[in-house]
């Protein structure tokens, strides 16, 4: 069933959750005219043939990566080139103060509301492709099973040689002809899952639904496809911020991102979820493991990577002190977000503590000055973030609803709350999760009625049993 809303606006979504979409010419100008201050320190690594993987169109390129086996022939080295917003934004400018006000940018279904101007973001700090950048380079050494030997971090100036989109390097991935930069990528993917899975991490890997503007304009509810290759390199992102964790740790300064592991009550929650949904999730299974099982591309599983979700809330951003410091139990280790400097606040900051710590010198001062800043925004634009995300679905969903108003739908029932005479139900066509009035019995499939469907208060509601 496709489901299309007529033009919506998201401005008036924006506007509730005070988003700022434009910048002051002033910002505009000074983005323009910034320049590379560490150009001097940089080595030379314009022969490495770096490529980004992105989704399609994207001009904000953070990372750049390539693969090839280890010294020797022994294992593999991996080399991810990260965007150095750093070295355009100045300490104490009037650029570095409005992305501590920002924090990170926030998709809008219409347009982004970007941490940085476009001529930063999408311009001279964008690893675009045929053009010098000025990046910072991690070499990381893997031996034969993927686990991590050792790795450095340099400032360098890198040259991208292709922009992939996931789709394209999808399609190359089942003719045998990926670009020559990551070959390795699928051998060193599933490695790193093996690896994850030795962590008793847990890894989602949940499709993107999101709202797309088609040229009419019109909006479609997407559901994107999760190609392997989008968790092959995810992996990577995943290996550089656990390195740059681990370093903080082990030095005694940082910025972490951490997360509690689930609780009991709501592991066995989830365990009646994914029974109901027709998967064989025993008891003594970690979770983990058993989403490794889950085909994350299909109705069902899409549903339970979704609701998987619950296990993971709680994260944060937290300053390393006192050696007391927390992983991150989604990932099994202690982490840092270093990876995404164009879109994250913390990246730039977590990365140059992550120098500092490499080259055995004193974390700048200007970056410790900031630390609290820096956990308080992004503790406050995560939030943000969510809301705007869940806001604009909401609205997308209820409006393409609307015109099915009283019709029946068949459900999966997830789990049912006698007390409260509701459920959480699951319509495999639409693929959407909802709550429901009424008391269907657990674990069965049933009919369900569409009974509100308000655009101004962005609700949907369903009712058992169907009319």
């Amino acid at each position: 069933m496709k489901l299309y809303a007529a033009p919506l606006n998201f401005r008036g979504i924006a506007e509730e959750f005070g988003v700022p979409t434009t910048f002051d010419p002033a910002l505009h100008d000074a983005a323009r005219a910034a320049t590379d201050r560490f150009a001097d320190q940089r080595i030379d690594a314009r022969g490495i043939p770096l490529v980004t993987i992105d989704p399609p169109g994207s001009r904000d390129l953070d990372q750049a990566v390539a693969l090839e086996p280890g010294p020797a022939g022994v294992g593999y080295r991996v080399y991810y080139a990260i965007a150095d917003v750093a070295a355009f934004i100045e300490p104490g400018s009037d650029l570095e103060a409005e992305s501590l006000k920002r924090g990170q940018t926030i998709y809008l279904p219409d347009e982004p509301a970007r941490l940085h101007p476009e001529e930063l973001s999408e311009g001279s700090a964008s690893l675009l492709p045929e053009v010098d950048r000025p990046a910072v380079l991690w070499s990381i050494d893997l031996d034969e099973a993927g686990e991590i030997l050792n790795f450095s971090l340099n400032r360098a100036l890198v040259r991208s040689r292709a922009r992939l989109d996931y789709e394209g390097v999808h399609q190359d991935l089942l003719a045998g002809t990926l670009h020559p930069a990551i070959t390795l990528l699928p051998e060193v993917g599933k490695l790193r899952q093996d690896s994850a899975l030795r962590r008793a991490a847990v890894n989602l890997r949940i499709p993107a639904q999101r709202v797309e503007a088609l040229e009419d304009g019109r909006y479609e509810l997407v559901i994107e496809p999760r190609h392997e290759i989008m968790d092959y390199n995810s992996e990577i992102s995943l290996l550089t911020g656990m390195c740059a964790g681990q370093l903080m740790v082990d030095k005694g300064v940082g910025i972490l991102r951490t997360l509690r592991p689930a609780t009991t009550e709501s592991v066995a929650e989830f365990r009646t979820e994914a029974l109901a949904l027709g998967y064989h999730f025993s008891e003594d299974m970690p979770v983990g493991e058993f989403l490794a099982t889950v085909d994350a591309t299909d109705a069902r599983g899409m549903a339970i990577m979704r609701e998987a979700q619950k296990l993971l809330r709680g994260s944060g951003y937290d300053q390393v002190e006192n050696g007391d410091s927390e992983v991150h139990a989604g990932i099994g280790g202690y982490y840092a977000h270093v990876t995404a400097p164009l879109r994250r606040l913390v990246d730039r900051f977590a990365t140059e503590v992550c120098l500092a710590l490499c080259q055995e010198q004193e974390v700048p001062e200007w970056v410790m000055e900031r630390a609290g800043e820096v956990v308080s925004s992004m503790r406050r634009t995560s939030q943000l973030a969510n809301s705007v995300d869940r806001a604009c679905l909401d609205l997308a969903e209820a409006t393409v609803l609307a015109p099915w108003l009283g019709h029946n739908f068949e459900a999966v029932v997830l789990r049912t709350d006698l007390g409260k005479d509701q459920a959480r139900i699951f319509l495999s066509d639409p693929p959407v999760l909802a709550n429901c009035l009424g008391h269907p019995k657990q674990a069965t499939t049933t009919k369900v009625s569409l009974i509100r469907a308000d655009t101004e208060e962005r609700a949907t509601v369903f009712a058992w049993p169907a009319d």
